[in-house]
């Protein structure tokens, strides 16, 4: 088939010997097969960031740091070069999850590098040789549901541990092979601590792939393993081994905004009297 432009550099370079077929077209990339020496990968060449539909970017950059400071405000100020710089910080947001997720533990695909705007990965295939099909192709048991979507929750699990939540899983972005779900499409994968959005992303994440296997496995419709796992993210007791029970008791208690009130005035006296003791104990000596 014929090269696309942002391709040809990397069959120019060596990188890429053979542009084989288009694999899909999504929201903010295009994805191709492509040979590389012996090696069958893809390529993901995102699109432009006036022709992608994944319209939140904004909250998903959110807490990402841009070590160059000349970058960072070129970056704030919206300058062709700070747009320019945005792009490639959104493209390599995407290989940086990847490197560390696989760290982690997580199932997702090998990441070759990223070049102006091309990312060179894994090709997830079936015991075939086929590519792997995306969740939503597969039908399955309640059995293997409740397997798999143990498998998932594992893995979002392992993700926080890393810091990472992934912002926009479901169905359509997790593959499976013959050893089970593989989670892809990271570019908008967010910081956990840095992104005053990250608790509801994983949330959504969760709850989108809870409603999706409960369909085979209607028994893990109303778990709770977000709240849940949310929870013990906040207190610090998260780990990639912990045993959840899909359970959640919310405290529904409202706070006593007195009590702390005159907990904060009780500390505030306190301090003072500190304080005036010490000018005294000078003005003494």
């Amino acid at each position: 088939m014929k090269i696309p432009k942002k391709i040809q550099p990397l069959v120019e370079e060596g990188l890429i010997d053979e542009v084989i077929r288009q694999l899909m077209s999504g929201k903010e990339a295009t994805v191709y097969v492509v040979r590389c020496g012996s090696e069958i990968r893809c390529a993901k060449v995102y699109k432009e960031a006036d022709k992608r539909s994944f319209r939140q970017a904004v909250q998903y950059q959110e807490g990402r740091k841009v070590r160059n400071s000349r970058r960072a405000r070129a970056m704030e100020k919206g300058s062709k070069f700070g747009r320019s710089q945005q792009e490639d910080a959104w493209h390599n947001a995407e290989v940086d999850a990847l490197y560390r997720l696989a760290k982690a533990g997580v199932r997702v695909p090998q990441p070759y590098g990223c070049f102006d705007g091309v990312l060179l990965m894994e090709l997830v295939t079936d015991d075939e040789g086929q590519v792997a099909p995306r969740l939503n192709d597969v039908a399955m048991s309640a059995e293997q549901a409740i397997e798999d979507h143990a498998t998932v929750i594992g893995d979002v699990v392992r993700m926080l541990c890393a810091g990472v939540v992934h912002g926009d899983l479901s169905e359509f972005n997790v593959l499976v092979d013959s050893y089970g779900p593989v989670i892809i499409d990271l570019p908008q994968a967010v910081d956990a601590a840095g992104n005053n959005h990250a608790q509801w992303m994983l949330e959504r994440d969760v709850n989108n792939m809870t409603a999706y296997y409960g369909q085979y496995a209607p028994e893990l419709v109303g778990t709770q393993y977000a709240k849940e796992i949310w929870d013990l993210y906040e207190s610090g007791d998260l780990h990639p081994d912990v045993e959840l029970t899909g359970y959640f008791e919310e405290d529904l208690h409202e706070a006593d905004v007195g009590s702390v009130l005159d907990e904060i005035k009780a500390a505030f006296a306190e301090e003072q009297e500190r304080l005036e003791r010490m000018s005294s104990a000078e003005e003494v000596v």
